[in-house]
């Protein structure tokens, strides 16, 4: 009994610390992303406009199901790269009880097969006829990303003799420029908006059983805890909002550099205006 009452007033005095901890805004954010390209850019993007607020800003970096549960758990506070409706919609489904949808923050993206626009094929329904032309193999990312979930239900429902290879996003970005640079045939995982697409001539395979899904739109998440604790910086992540344009240049100018606060600082002096309005969300009257 006496360790049944001890363990309910540590369980007390943990959700005190922690309701306490989280009802003033202390000028503390941290941010959760995966190894993606965009997810990156717009992560890096958010540290230094929160940072030049005065905000410390952490990142934590794993694979999209972590990702999730530290977001949902209180671990991490925002993500930036959650596709919807169609490729992380089971971590939503999962998690979603305490995350909150703060908004898109990219229109027009996509997710599919993708080859070089060399390649003769257009359609995901003529790659089995293909097959040794890609050496049997589909190109793919780290395992467990909504893409890859994707992927292998379009070998399942086309019934492709391909094999889905999963790799980091750098592996398969070498491979693909290794193709390209030999002018050889290969099958990606790919997703736009990416600076492959700015890098090199693409195109969608063509996926007539809708597999992959329609266009998608790139959301932001958070922490629902977080949100009511902090409703300024909340306001900064509902309103982050890149077009093409801007995400391209911006991953662009990040895969050229590798020192990723630099990258985002040059960017920022040929976007005044963005790093204005958005510094405005985070301005109070004691700033």
């Amino acid at each position: 009994m006496k360790r049944f009452i001890s363990g309910i007033l540590i369980a007390l005095t943990i959700g005190m610390v922690y309701s306490c901890g989280n009802t003033t805004n202390d000028k503390k954010v941290t941010i959760a992303y995966v190894n993606w390209a965009e997810g990156v850019a717009m992560t890096h993007l958010s540290k230094v406009l929160l940072e030049r607020e005065g905000y410390t800003v952490d990142l934590k970096n794993a694979d999209v199901a972590p990702v999730f549960a530290a977001v949902a758990g209180g671990d991490a506070d925002v993500f930036l790269d959650t596709w919807m409706p169609v490729t992380h919609k089971e971590y939503i489904d999962k998690f979603g009880a305490k995350l909150e949808m703060l908004g898109t923050n990219f229109k027009n993206a996509r997710i599919g097969l993708v080859v070089p626009d060399y390649v003769k094929i257009n359609s995901i329904e003529e790659l089995n006829a293909n097959a040794a032309m890609f050496d049997g193999k589909i190109v793919g990312i780290d395992a467990g990303a909504g893409i890859m979930n994707k992927a292998e239900a379009a070998v399942k429902d086309y019934g492709l003799k391909l094999e889905l290879q999963s790799a980091s996003e750098a592996a398969m970005l070498a491979i693909l420029k290794k193709s390209i640079d030999a002018k050889q045939p290969v099958v990606i995982t790919g997703w736009s908006p990416h600076y492959i697409f700015s890098n090199y001539k693409l195109k969608f395979l063509n996926d007539p059983k809708g597999v992959f899904g329609a266009v998608e739109s790139i959301q932001t998440v958070a922490n629902k805890n977080f949100v009511l604790a902090n409703p300024q910086v909340t306001t900064f992540f509902r309103n982050f909002q890149l077009d093409d344009q801007e995400l391209g240049s911006l991953m662009a100018a990040m895969e050229s550099n590798d020192n990723e606060k630099v990258a985002v600082e040059k960017w920022l002096t040929e976007h005044a205006e963005l790093e204005a309005q958005m510094r405005s969300f985070l301005k109070t009257e004691t700033n």
